[in-house]
């Protein structure tokens, strides 16, 4: 029979052993409290007024105009906040108080609050979380501060917080432990209100097209809708294998074709894929799609989109990013796949149908390429391949690049003068895809023949290509409507709206390896390493 009470307590200190002195030194201070029936983990308080409210009514004053004030015009005001700077002076201190948005001074003596309240003054620490009520007075530097009659500590903080002008200097800590990082760093707490405020610009955006939000499902039984390999999982009562969705296009499409004409998603897909300064296998998406239109209306819808989230944000259509100026003031710049791989390199337009000089050329370029690799592939591929080792880098400015192959492009509508390629366009800016969208695919006898393209692939060894999805085709028979879709990638262009290196930058808590508490030192993360996009 298990020993439950045993085995608890060695999982306590099995933690307890990792303490060092300074959190064994706040420990003390705990049981002091509780000793004196002191509760360190309070609830019921909360403030009246904001900081930021505080400094509106009073920062005008001068010290000797607020004396002169009666004191219930000064106060009694509640206000709660953590502790990020604290002094004290015996019998009397000072704290540096952050409510999340702003900082604020809280004076605390002796005999000014009841002595119960004092002896928490004196357990209280850089970190702690506190409460205050009182009066609102001017230092004799100036600052505005709450003089304290009540003062009470609502949760003890065992951990010391970082150093607090330096934070966390270690970049996989800070994605690690990001409640620290933002305590730390009011600019991390500013990009992801920015990011909040991106998402909430493109759901508006998209709710006043009179396009209507949907939720489909996370959980698939054929992975479609990108080329991709998937996380798998299973469903232990139906007995079933399930992949995570590396895409919600074709359920999506499904909607159009049960005649609801315009449709957007905003949520998570997932790809499991290596991890770059570009890629997280965890990222969010908006995916759109919208009867009757082509993929030339969505270029001119998306230009109007990010133009007006830059508006928004920013006043004005230029953006800074990694020193660089970039526009978005429409109209972007077009060009196709192909014109792109010529004007960034020696080849000529003819030259993009000879599959013997694009891949002696692309071997040339990049020595990671192997020759028996590049042989299997046809001549939509290695064109691809051409444009991403020429072009893509040179597109910083917002550029929509357009006639991608059909052979890449699996459900895509192929253009009606030359059925090699499709009616398609990816937007790139600072170098990176940001948006992927075209007019969609109807045919149902040309996409089951695609698929059955990318079923064999995947039989050969191709780990990205899809199964299948024999549903989705029989939806197609019911009668699509013509239909233009896109996805955009939102961790990406909030990277570029925030100025951000890395997409661990705007990502809350992106995926890293499992920390190590108990085998020496905790184990650490790799550096970001180039990927190859497929």
């Amino acid at each position: 029979m298990v020993d439950f009470d045993k085995r608890r307590k060695a999982h306590i200190e099995r933690w307890a052993d990792l303490y060092n002195e300074q959190i064994h030194a706040r420990l003390e201070k705990l049981k002091r409290l509780e000793a004196l029936g002191i509760k360190a983990y309070k609830n019921g308080f909360s403030s009246d007024i904001s900081f930021e409210q505080l400094r509106e009514r009073y920062d005008e004053f001068s010290k000797e105009e607020l004396e002169k004030l009666e004191e219930g015009k000064r106060g009694p005001y509640r206000i709660v906040g953590r502790a990020m700077l604290a002094r004290s002076f015996g019998k009397a201190g000072f704290f540096t108080l952050n409510d999340g948005q702003h900082q604020f001074q809280l004076y605390v003596r002796k005999g000014d609050v009841p002595a119960e309240d004092f002896s928490e003054f004196k357990a209280a620490e850089y970190g702690d979380l506190l409460y205050a009520e009182g009066f609102i007075f001017k230092t004799n530097k100036g600052e505005l501060s709450l003089h304290a009659r009540r003062f009470h500590i609502l949760t003890k903080s065992i951990r010391p917080l970082p150093e607090k002008f330096h934070g966390l200097t270690d970049s996989e800590l800070c994605y690690r432990m990001r409640y620290v990082d933002m305590m730390m760093n009011p600019k991390v707490r500013e990009k992801f209100k920015i990011r909040s405020k991106i998402v909430r610009l493109i759901r508006d955006f998209f709710h006043q097209a009179d396009f209507l939000e949907v939720e489909t499902p996370m959980l698939h039984g054929v992975a479609g809708g990108a080329v991709a390999r998937p996380f798998k999982t299973k469903h232990n009562a139906l007995g079933m294998d399930l992949n995570l969705r590396i895409a919600p296009e074709l359920h999506l499409k499904r909607l159009i074709v049960g005649g609801l004409p315009r449709v957007f998603e905003i949520n998570r897909c997932f790809r499991n894929e290596g991890l770059s300064i570009k890629h997280n296998p965890e990222f969010t998406t908006i995916e759109f799609y919208w009867a009757y239109v082509t993929y030339l209306d969505l270029m001119t819808f998306t230009e109007n989109l990010f133009s007006s989230i830059v508006g928004e944000i920013y006043k004005g259509h230029e953006v800074s990013y990694g020193g660089k100026d970039i526009s978005f003031k429409p109209p972007f710049r077009r060009m196709t796949l192909r014109e792109a791989v010529c004007h960034y390199s020696s080849f000529e337009m003819e030259d993009l149908d000879d599959e013997a000089r694009m891949l002696e050329t692309l071997l040339k370029k990049n020595p990671s390429y192997e020759r028996e690799e590049l042989l299997k592939y046809k001549k939509g591929k290695l064109q691809e391949l051409c444009f991403e080792e020429f072009a893509e880098a040179h597109l910083i400015q917002p550029t929509f690049i357009t006639e991608y192959p059909a052979h890449v492009s699996p459900l895509s509508r192929r253009n009606d003068k030359n059925p090699d390629y499709v009616d398609r366009f990816e937007l790139f800016i600072n170098g990176w895809e940001v948006a992927n969208g075209f007019s969609e695919l109807n045919d149902p006898a040309d996409q089951l023949g695609r698929f059955a393209d990318q079923a064999i692939a995947k039989e050969m060894g191709d780990d990205e290509a899809c199964d299948v999805d024999y549903d989705y085709v029989r939806a197609l028979e019911y009668g699509m409507p013509p239909t233009a879709g896109e996805g955009i990638g939102i961790d990406r262009l909030c990277m570029l709206l925030t100025d951000s290196p890395s997409i661990r930058d705007v990502i809350l808590f992106p995926l890293l390896k499992n920390e190590l508490f108990f085998q020496g030192e905790l184990q650490g993360e790799p550096q970001d390493e180039p990927r190859d996009d497929p």
